[in-house]
């Protein structure tokens, strides 16, 4: 699921990398963005907000984003930034990039998990981003049964985390603080690197 274009979420190199016949569902008009992608050999789903495609056992539905979707910050907004529910065993939204709007609840409906971005690249946020206060706010409005903090710690200009290290590695615990607060019947999950859980079981495993 490739939620918007920008490099750090449609990078070309990581998904030439994925298996053959992998599918890619990605915003409306991706394809014309960046012809690129249809090079890749992989077959490529484009939707926008509202549209299902059935991938196996699961239904992707596409919702919208508070996000600027186009590949550079400049030029005519032809793709929208979206997030994504998948409905299997569970129904589980993942946000991508956003910010935080007044109609997310009822664009999303009922979930079971939220993926929730609560930090973004480099120190500061611009607009159409959620930070940790913010993601614990969509999450009061939300209410799913589990909540996974996503979007920080990974992507950071080489340097800054000797010079601004809290920016970088501290959102997810942030977002536990004020999850407890806003969403205290929420279960979240803080994962490192390889680790997982199934929804309705406590504690994540490797």
């Amino acid at each position: 699921l490739v939620s918007h274009l920008h490099s750090d979420h449609l990078h070309l190199p990581s998904l030439a990398r994925l298996a053959p016949g992998t599918r890619l569902v990605v915003p409306l008009g991706a394809i014309r963005a960046v012809p690129a992608l249809a090079r890749l050999g992989l077959p490529v789903t484009e939707v926008a907000p509202g549209d299902e495609t059935t991938v196996g056992a699961l239904t992707v539905r596409a919702v919208p984003a508070l996000h600027d979707g186009r590949r550079i910050p400049v030029g005519p907004r032809r793709s929208p930034a979206l997030g994504f529910v998948v409905e299997g065993e569970a129904r589980t939204y993942f946000a991508g990039d956003t910010g935080l709007f007044e109609s997310m609840a009822d664009e999303v409906g009922p979930v079971d998990v939220a993926l929730l971005p609560v930090g973004g690249w480099g120190p500061f946020l611009g607009h159409g981003h959620l930070d940790a206060g913010r993601a614990a706010q969509a999450l009061a409005a939300l209410r799913p049964g589990a909540a996974v903090p996503v979007h920080y710690g990974t992507y950071w200009p080489i340097g800054l985390d000797h010079v601004r290290p809290h920016e970088f590695h501290s959102p997810g615990d942030e977002f536990v603080r004020h999850a407890a607060r806003l969403a205290p019947g929420v279960s979240v999950h803080r994962l490192g690197h390889g680790e997982h859980f199934r929804p309705g079981r406590p504690e994540a495993s490797r």
